[in-house]
């Protein structure tokens, strides 16, 4: 039980790697309350917790509004007794190049898919302080860490969860905080569906994906959820700042040949 009598917030939470991780932190031991804008998902993925024999809470937050994380953060804290780990997962995909991408759909990007890990972390900082610590997870991409074609705005996005996690945690070291992110290959998640489904062709553009991975496929959602669990875990106790690479591979090197 590697993270048992600990206590999450797992935003996202409702689907993909944000229901995997709440799923493996509850079997861990841990206290767990699941955020998402989807309602009835987050009421699924308690249920399957409880059902299991897990502690899970549900929580319906939209991470784009600042009142709405203070109110998750506050109901958090008082459902569980505090927080102990923060993963901050939520987040759109989004395509398109400088030239095709909207605005809107730019600043939208940015705002779920970075500012949110600000907006949320902001608002729990205080209160690890006050606890003497607390350790913050991110979800970022390997889209973060190369250069990836017709995904400008989530790429950017993506690389600056990377560095806000860098910066964390060099200013958290002093108040016990650590903070870390994972930078998954493509997993098969409702997102990379949406991704899929957006392309001229999806069963292509998805065998196209699968063959750039060497290991020769996508990742699961519970191979990431594994990396958080170790990030979270007391084994990790002297690991901060660092974006762990999960990605079959992708990310190695050019392929023989």
């Amino acid at each position: 039980m590697r993270v048992s009598g600990k206590r999450a917030l797992v935003t996202g939470g409702a689907s993909g790697i944000g229901a995997a991780t709440a799923e493996r932190f509850a079997a861990e031991g841990a206290a767990v309350a699941i955020a998402d804008l989807d309602g009835p998902g987050t009421d699924r993925q308690v249920a399957a917790i409880h059902a299991h024999g897990g502690q899970a809470i549900g929580l319906v937050a939209d991470v784009g509004d600042e009142a709405s994380v203070t109110a998750m953060m506050d109901r958090a804290w008082e459902a569980l007794g505090g927080v102990d780990i923060l993963v901050n997962n939520a987040a759109i995909p989004m395509i398109g190049t400088v030239e095709t991408l909207a605005g809107d759909d730019w600043d939208r990007v940015l705002d779920l898919d970075l500012s949110s890990i600000y907006r949320v972390s902001r608002a729990a900082w205080p209160r690890f302080v006050e606890a003497g610590g607390g350790t913050i997870l991110n979800t970022a991409s390997v889209a973060g860490v190369i250069g990836m074609a017709g995904q400008h705005g989530y790429s950017a996005a993506k690389a600056g969860v990377v560095m806000l996690t860098k910066c964390m945690a060099l200013d958290g070291a002093a108040h016990g905080i650590r903070a870390n992110c994972v930078c998954p290959g493509f997993v098969e998640t409702p997102m990379a569906n949406a991704y899929f489904d957006a392309q001229d062709d999806p069963e292509a553009s998805k065998a196209a994906v699968n063959a750039a991975h060497p290991l020769g496929r996508m990742g699961q959602p519970d191979e990431i959820a594994a990396a958080f669990l170790y990030l979270a875990s007391d084994e990790a106790r002297w690991v901060t700042g660092t974006a762990l690479v999960i990605d079959g591979g992708l990310t190695a090197g050019l392929p023989p040949g």
